[in-house]
């Protein structure tokens, strides 16, 4: 039995971490070419309505695409 948490199996296809990856400030994580970095904080909504919350939401989304986290369309 191997202790080995981190592996590329055999022919390249899937690389397991079963440890820490740790992406240092030069390296980068890309998801189809499109750079990931880390979400902007979005501060914990204080919203009294149903419109001050969809604009609390609108923000989050809006953070989250320019992380590359999710598609802008």
């Amino acid at each position: 039995m191997s202790n080995v948490k981190n592996y590329t199996e055999q022919g390249g296809n899937r690389t397991v971490i079963g440890g820490e990856l740790d992406i240092t400030q030069e390296g980068k994580l890309a998801f189809d070419g499109t750079p990931l970095s880390p979400a902007a904080l979005q501060a914990d909504s204080t919203a009294v309505d149903v419109a001050g919350l969809v604009t609390d939401f609108n923000a989050l989304l809006a953070k989250l695409k320019t992380a590359g986290l999710m598609n802008a369309e």
